[in-house]
């Protein structure tokens, strides 16, 4: 091993992703073996997480591996195994809960399952990650949890009720959890991004239009891509932020200073025009009564 590698801030670490096949997951992996961390990749694809692996084992540092973990990260079991993987001599020092999403779905088009949907997944996806982690992660004298939250948790996005909801949850589960945690040395921290290139918005990026609605919004005058996002994981997983901890930090090109883009356009091209005007006055479409 070269000096180099030996003082890489990362050497040694192991670091447990979920999502990890993602845009932003796979990035934020790239990021960690850069420094160089082992890592587990958890997704439900084993087939898009082994293409993840074969892009990243050429980065690899002396000594660091890369773990594949098909399974659920809604799933307790799965979650289970997933940091059991990661784990190295009982001890585990960074988790990248990655996983979410939501739809763009006016209010009065969802019901009490559609909306519970998007809570589960983007909260109790994070919440099992936490609570499982933290006897590997007190082992280990203290880690560092970064989740992945949304400028929808601070702006107020129209068509967008559920996501809104539950990122501003997550937010408030993340500083809830690097309170009681702070006792094992374990941070807790959240990235907020804005619309950033994943498989998910990949046809968003591709519509001129929608792309210059959406930075028409942003001071930097453009939309985010996962490296932006992991540079800031990377920074709350690391040593450099050892004093931070209940925090989440805007990454998306200044969107915060003014306001949500107005996503109508795209709530007429999925559910319609008739749909969207009888939203606007009011009436829930699709009802049976």
């Amino acid at each position: 091993m070269s000096s180099t590698e030996k003082n890489l801030p990362l050497q040694g670490k192991m670091a447990l992703i979920t999502g990890g096949s993602g845009g932003i997951g796979s990035a934020c992996a790239q990021a960690f073996i850069r420094d160089g961390a082992s890592v587990t990749l958890m997704s439900r694809s084993l087939e898009k997480l082994q293409e993840v692996h074969e892009r990243l084992q050429p980065e690899l540092t002396a000594g660091a591996r890369i773990e594949l973990f098909a399974g659920d990260a809604m799933a307790t079991d799965d979650v289970k195994a997933a940091i059991e993987l990661a784990t190295t001599d009982g001890k585990l020092d960074i988790c990248v809960p990655t996983v979410g999403g939501g739809q763009i779905r006016p209010l009065l088009m969802h019901d009490a399952d559609s909306f519970r949907s998007e809570l589960e997944l983007n909260i109790v996806s994070a919440f099992l990650v936490v609570r499982y982690s933290v006897k590997a992660m007190h082992a280990a004298g203290g880690g560092s949890i970064v989740c992945i939250s949304s400028d929808a948790a601070k702006l107020a996005f129209p068509w967008l009720p559920a996501y809104t909801t539950a990122k501003s949850g997550l937010e408030g589960f993340v500083r809830a959890a690097a309170e009681e945690l702070s006792r094992f040395g374990i941070r807790v921290n959240a990235v907020r991004p804005g619309l950033t290139r994943t498989e998910a918005t990949a046809s968003l990026f591709d519509d001129p239009a929608t792309y210059a609605a959406f930075a028409a919004e942003k001071p930097l005058g453009r939309l985010g891509e996962p490296e932006d996002i992991a540079a800031g994981v990377r920074y709350l997983a690391g040593p450099e932020s050892s004093w931070v901890t209940g925090q989440s930090f805007a990454i998306e090109g200044g969107n915060e200073l003014r306001k949500a883009a107005d996503m109508s356009v795209m709530v007429q091209q999925i559910y319609g025009e008739e749909a969207y005007q009888s939203v606007l006055a009011g009436v829930a479409p699709f009802d049976a009564d």
